[in-house]
């Protein structure tokens, strides 16, 4: 990506929720209330996306503008609190540089998951109302997820097939060259399928960070 480059953005809107996502900076999706909030949002996790994309070998700017290329109506998914909308973007098609590249931002995800986890307490800090899973349910509610994930991805797993072989498996799907739409027996475009995966990924690991926290 160019360094001069304005961060192309992505906003789903509901009337509970919105998300704004970097398309294409995979895992750099933060959510609010609204758009504003959103891209508000989106721009004050910057430092904290810099150092994945550094685990993954890019440098992302100090300084940077926000370039809202594709607005759209969310779904229940949106406001339930994910980002759900493929966007033009996601449909654009992978080299075989640009869909490594992908693969190492949704990798250095998962490192960024695992050392967070790693330096975790077990208990976490609970909410306002005593919410909030522990540690331990986080990580398993991440596995579980990517359990589901295998298939939209487009990836296939053995049964009995560990988390780490679904992450290679969807690895796998994310870094090969595509011509931007879903692979066969898959959901998801690459482009869509790395952002979501790791958007998971960051969102429990920064999760676990800031519950961290006496």
């Amino acid at each position: 990506m160019s360094k001069d480059a304005p961060i192309r953005v992505g906003i789903e809107t509901t009337d509970k929720k919105a998300f704004a996502s970097a398309l294409d900076w995979p895992g750099w999706s933060r959510p609010g209330k609204t758009a504003a909030a959103a891209l508000e949002a989106l721009a004050a996790s910057h430092v904290r996306y810099a150092a994945v994309a550094a685990l993954a070998g890019e440098t992302l700017p100090v300084d940077v503008t926000y370039d809202v290329v594709d607005e759209r109506p969310g779904d229940a998914t949106t406001a339930f609190g994910a980002p759900s909308i493929v966007f033009d973007a996601d449909r654009a098609p992978t080299t075989a540089a640009e869909a490594q590249r992908l693969a190492a931002l949704v990798g250095a995800a998962f490192t960024t998951l695992d050392r967070v986890v790693a330096a975790a307490p077990a208990e976490l800090r609970k909410g306002p109302r005593g919410g909030g899973r522990d540690r331990d349910k986080i990580v398993e509610h991440v596995n579980g997820s990517h359990e589901g994930y295998t298939r939209p991805v487009g990836a296939r797993v053995d049964k009995g097939a560990t988390d780490a072989d679904r992450r290679a498996a969807m690895l796998a799907v994310i870094g090969a060259p595509s011509d931007g739409s879903a692979p066969e027996g898959g959901k998801w475009p690459p482009r869509y399928a790395a952002r979501r995966v790791a958007w998971h990924a960051l969102d429990h690991a920064w999760e676990i960070e800031d519950r961290s926290d006496p």
